[in-house]
């Protein structure tokens, strides 16, 4: 957990992260969202990094460091939902110890792309796919539970269009699963999670002509000519790249063996989200690394539930309890590895000092610190990470 923890505090701050950062910085400062900062976008990322601003702006912490207290905050958050939805009944003490030290490990595991759309996507939809699971068993859950749940998933889908697939997809299975006559779409009816994040989603859609109408007017059209193909694989290319390819090497065979029943509804869920995790990257025709973040993180969580629920229907209790406590760091070790497995961290940190944006980010410590920056450049790595790192925080004007 520290070697994670250190990983993410450590700088470069993620290029796309500290960008969204710092337009929202110069967006306090009194610049204009979509008229003279132009992104492609949607408005709610920026108006989440307002706050770690605000921190930037009114306290004596800088926007970095604001940031992260911000998502180590959602991190903490969102563990924590999960391990009060994931309490595993009193007979499965592999479980229990795998989740409890898998779970917090999990929110910290996307290397350099911590902070990403989809990591906090990802982050976000943890507790979701766990509450999903209970629904379709029939678990009681508290409702302030349910509905906080509920809200950080709708805000988490709601960060791109293309998490949409994930809700889709789980909700259709725990439809399914209840049934379509009428005592199961009297329950769907009734429950409150589909309908709280459809709430979500309809009050940012209706609001963003009403608050952001330049990005509606201006940015759109420029996101639909130009953006949408930007990378330009087709869908089979980008199963095939190197590292949405490797994470279905995973994925493929345990969904098979969750499919096949006998353990339960959270492996199904599991295999489920992860698909449509799948689903949201291969449609972004881009291959990038933050895009498979998702897919890691939920087929990492199925790995070590389908590890644990095989050896308990295996393993005599008294030595399931005696061996839990082995298997929780051998499952936590695993998802380290696992998702450290081809990242570019921790080797950005490490070679942070020597690299091109530690040299330019020393440059400009001494010859521009505190100044506004013109920056020329098309390439976003290393300018923003220059910019924006730890203590160092820097204005620009692209």
């Amino acid at each position: 957990m520290l070697a994670f923890l250190l990983t993410v505090v450590a700088p470069p701050l993620n290029h796309d992260v500290a960008a969204v950062l710092n337009f929202a910085a110069r967006w306090i400062a009194g610049e204009r969202l979509y008229a003279e900062l132009i992104d492609v976008n949607p408005p709610l990322i920026f108006v989440l990094n307002l706050l770690p601003a605000a921190i930037g702006a009114f306290t004596p912490l800088d926007e970095v460091q604001g940031l992260l207290v911000c998502l180590l905050g959602l991190c903490a958050l969102s563990a924590r939902l999960a391990l009060r939805l994931a309490r595993p009944a009193a007979g499965a003490p592999l479980e229990a110890a795998a989740l409890a030290a898998v779970l917090p490990l999990l929110m910290l595991a996307a290397g350099y792309d911590f902070g990403q759309r989809e990591h906090l996507m990802a982050v976000a939809a943890i507790p979701y796919v766990l509450l999903a699971a209970r629904r379709m068993e029939g678990v009681a859950t508290g409702r302030g539970l349910t509905l906080g749940t509920a809200l950080l998933a709708g805000l988490g889908f709601a960060l791109k269009p293309h998490f949409l697939a994930v809700p889709g997809l789980v909700e259709a299975l725990v439809l399914l699963h209840r049934g379509f006559g009428r005592a199961g779409l009297r329950r769907t009816l009734r429950d409150p999670v589909p309908w709280t994040m459809a709430g979500v989603w309809l009050a940012y859609l209706l609001s963003i002509p009403v608050l952001f109408p330049d990005y509606l007017g201006h940015v759109l059209p420029l996101v639909w000519d130009f953006y949408l193909d930007l990378g330009g694989f087709a869908w089979w290319q980008v199963i095939l790249t190197e590292r949405l390819g490797t994470a279905l090497m995973l994925l493929l065979p345990l969904a098979v063996v969750a499919a096949r029943g006998g353990f339960g509804a959270l492996p199904r869920v599991l295999a489920v989200a992860a698909f449509g995790a799948t689903v949201s990257a291969v449609v972004q025709h881009k291959g990038w690394s933050y895009h498979v973040v998702p897919v890691r993180m939920l087929a990492g969580l199925l790995a070590v539930v389908l590890a644990a629920r095989w050896l308990e229907a295996t393993l005599p209790g008294s030595r399931a309890r005696r061996v839990a406590p082995g298997f929780a760091v051998v499952a936590a070790f695993g998802i380290g590895l696992h998702n450290f497995a081809g990242a570019e961290a921790p080797w950005r940190e490490i070679t942070w000092s020597w690299s091109r944006a530690g040299e330019v980010s020393d440059l400009l410590k001494r010859e521009a610190y505190g100044e506004r920056l013109l920056v020329l450049s098309p390439d976003i790595f290393p300018v923003y990470p220059a910019l924006d790192t730890p203590g160092r925080s820097r204005r620009c004007e692209p």
